[in-house]
């Protein structure tokens, strides 16, 4: 496995940071990969990659550039530079777009290994110097045509699970938040030690460094450095974009509650705050906060705050009533987690 040592000063510093281009990041690996975990996914693959796969046959060098870049073990390091707190996609793709070429082969070649074997050569088509350039305009359309005109929907999103995860920590502390990002994969350790994949890479020291914690609405997650200041664990949070045309309901439910009401009801099953289910359900704010009002009337669900936002979860009632019109055979499961194995 993976870790990094750290001491009590630079885990009390680190934060949460919401990052437009590590959002954009994600959505490109989701291009990349093709197929989605959720309804959500599913949908928005389906309005957006058939385009995305109609530039890459028409730029076969960016083609190879994000097959090289984008591995199944490694990302390449110039790709997922650690994001900053506050910084803009366009800060943030100026930092892609100025990486030395030579540099960028090298990321390139590393990444391209763990692939194959050490010693792949990169590709003959990747031996130029606007590898950098052409990354950051693929970030650019990306953001531009997939991200961005859903950005204020997958910020409300993001900024609720920081929500979710700060009340985690005044609950159970840092080991209950960190063993929390990425199921599996990260896990305090004890002894300073904050383990960040299953990868037998050595150890880092990072004491002193500034450290990041970045939620992304796909489920995917990776971890980035910019030695040795800057650290970042990049992780899925846990409310989803949802297809607003789904139901996630079980059908009795629906026809019990209404299938709006019955889908706030089913995603409750951890907490999430008023914008966070506008936001994944594709409901109006106004038709959320009656479901809401309802749902607590009736004693389906309780509230509680957390700093300034209220989170709402399903009661034991509320769990009974869910997993009674659930068939044995679709019963729920925990939200899925899982997350790409890159660095």
């Amino acid at each position: 496995m993976g870790w990094w040592q750290l001491n009590a000063d630079t885990l009390a510093s680190s934060r949460f940071v919401i990052s437009p281009l590590a959002e954009t990041f994600a959505c490109l690996q989701l291009l990349h990969v093709g197929s989605g975990t959720h309804p959500g996914e599913r949908a928005w693959l389906r309005e957006h990659l058939p385009g995305y796969r109609a530039l890459l046959a028409a730029d076969p060098v960016t083609a190879h550039l994000v097959r090289a870049g984008l591995a199944r073990n490694w990302n390449a390091d110039f790709l997922t530079p650690p994001p900053r707190d506050g910084e803009s996609f366009e800060a943030g793709v100026a930092r892609v777009r100025a990486v030395p070429a030579a540099e960028a082969r090298t990321q390139l070649a590393v990444s391209l290994a763990t692939d194959h074997r050490p010693g792949t050569p990169l590709p003959a088509e990747l031996h130029r110097d606007d590898l950098p350039e052409r990354a950051a305009a693929l970030l650019e359309h990306v953001w531009e045509t997939a991200v961005r005109p859903t950005w204020e929907r997958r910020r409300r999103v993001l900024e609720a699970d920081v929500v979710a995860r700060t009340a985690r920590f005044g609950q159970g502390g840092w080991a209950a938040v960190l063993d929390g990002l990425r199921p599996g994969r990260t896990r305090w350790l004890g002894e300073n030690r904050l383990q960040v994949n299953l990868h037998e890479y050595p150890p880092r020291e990072i004491s002193g460094a500034e450290l990041v914690f970045v939620p992304v609405t796909p489920k995917a997650g990776w971890v980035s450095w910019e030695e040795p200041a800057r650290y970042a664990i990049v992780y899925a949070c846990a409310g989803a974009l949802a297809d607003p045309a789904a139901r996630p309901a079980p059908a009795s439910l629906a026809a019990l509650l209404g299938p709006a009401r019955a889908a706030v009801l089913v995603l409750l099953a951890s907490p999430l705050s008023t914008s966070q289910l506008v936001a994944v359900t594709g409901q109006g704010l106004g038709s959320v906060g009656r479901h809401l009002r309802v749902l607590l009337d009736a004693g389906l669900v309780e509230r509680r705050r957390a700093g300034r936002s209220v989170l709402y979860t399903r009661t034991a009632a509320g769990e009974v009533l869910v997993e009674a019109a659930t068939p044995p055979s679709h019963s729920p499961s925990p939200p899925n987690r899982s997350v790409t194995k890159r660095s």
